[in-house]
């Protein structure tokens, strides 16, 4: 059985009776993780990635765990990308060997902080402004280290990137002009694909989003830059992305866990690996009450739905409860326990603070959730 002590190093308190209950049996609400699910997705990924040119690098800023990491690396993942320093720090420190941060890093708190990382990790970080690669430089010549940088290309979704192939040219330069930084390559991610729910216009869509990816790729190669590093996509496209021969890895992440917003992407070639337990606290004519709501479930892009096939329809979540609906007399009753398949799984773990670790249908273990801004410390590979 694994420890439950946290990012900080302090035991998650309150947690301990749960280990060796039924997962239906835990206090509500609860976040579940079924660890025997998450490793099918897992190997399911592990295999498309093996039909395909691309690489997988998984994008942990929805579990935050480094085990859920090691995992997929021990099953062909080439490393990992984050979305904080933070979460950069609690991989490095877990022994994931190539780590990204898929961001800007611009604060100068957290640019001391991702130089003192770079000293002795494998780091590369995006930037998309020149301003902020002399940041960067500045920041790891101070700690006598090497960062690598992937200049990255608004390639549709509007959101960070250079909004032009010269842009891209003058961020690279800087790039290659300094003493402490090294061009690894360009980041492009057609965010805006996933919102796509027809499969025709969001392949569409992806295909152009990643032309004017490798174009700014061939641009670069025409001016010095070549044998670049193109990394982007996501759980929605991955097997559009994955399979351009031109791109060299995928960020694919929230496939290990899944939720509504991207089963529906997706359909059917994930398991539910999170759901969260409530318990009908409120039960009326054909409406029932759960005392799990918007402080513990996500609810973003989509409604969350219950899990398991057991029908209802989500009528709205609160901030303590969520409200489901049934044409007829609902199968719950006053007191029972169900599972909610949540909306958006990157927001519903930051949202709590501990796993109920679930295999074969019995809480094995409980693992605290981080890392979390000033709260990282000497992280525990959890």
């Amino acid at each position: 059985m694994g420890s439950s002590v946290g990012a900080t190093g302090t035991t998650v308190r309150g947690y301990e009776n749960e280990i060796g209950r039924q997962r239906g049996d835990v206090t509500t609400p609860a976040l579940l993780l079924d660890l025997d699910a998450v490793r099918r997705n897992c190997e399911a990924m592990s295999k498309r990635f093996e039909e395909l040119p691309a690489s997988l690098r998984p994008h942990s800023k929805a579990h935050k765990s480094p085990r859920l990491t090691q995992m997929e690396i021990e099953a062909g993942a080439v490393g990992v990308a984050c979305a904080t320093v933070w979460e950069a720090q609690a991989m490095a420190a877990a022994g994931i060997g190539d780590v990204l941060i898929a961001n800007q890093v611009v604060h100068p708190d957290k640019l001391k902080m991702l130089a003192s990382l770079a000293t002795d990790h494998r780091v590369t970080v995006a930037a998309d402004d020149v301003r902020n690669v002399n940041a960067l430089e500045a920041a790891a010549a101070r700690a006598d280290a090497q960062i690598e940088i992937l200049v990255e290309i608004d390639i549709g979704m509007g959101r960070a990137g250079v909004r032009s192939v010269e842009d891209a040219l003058r961020v690279a330069e800087a790039v290659a002009n300094s003493s402490h930084l090294h061009l690894r390559g360009l980041q492009g991610y057609e965010g805006h694909c996933m919102r796509e729910d027809d499969p025709e216009v969001r392949e569409h869509k992806t295909r152009m989003a990643n032309e004017k990816f490798t174009e700014a790729a061939e641009f670069l190669a025409a001016h010095g830059h070549e044998h670049l590093l193109l990394s982007g996509g996501g759980t929605g496209t991955y097997a559009i992305t994955g399979s351009d021969p031109r791109i060299t890895e995928v960020q694919a992440g929230s496939y290990l866990l899944m939720d509504v917003f991207h089963e529906r992407l997706v359909p059917g070639e994930f398991e539910a690996g999170l759901t969260v337990l409530g318990t009908v606290v409120s039960g009326q004519g054909g409406t029932i009450v759960l005392d799990a709501g918007r402080k513990s479930v996500g609810v973003d892009y989509v409604m969350p739905k219950l899990a398991h096939g057991l029908g209802g329809t989500v009528r709205s979540v609160a901030e303590e409860h969520t409200i489901v609906d049934f044409e007829g007399a609902p199968p719950l009753r006053l007191g029972d326990t169900v599972e909610i398949f949540p909306s958006y799984a990157p927001t519903t773990v930051n949202l709590n603070e501990a796993f109920h670790v679930v295999q074969s249908g019995v809480v094995t273990d409980i693992w605290a959730i981080g890392p979390r801004p000033r709260t990282i410390g000497a992280s525990n590979g959890l």
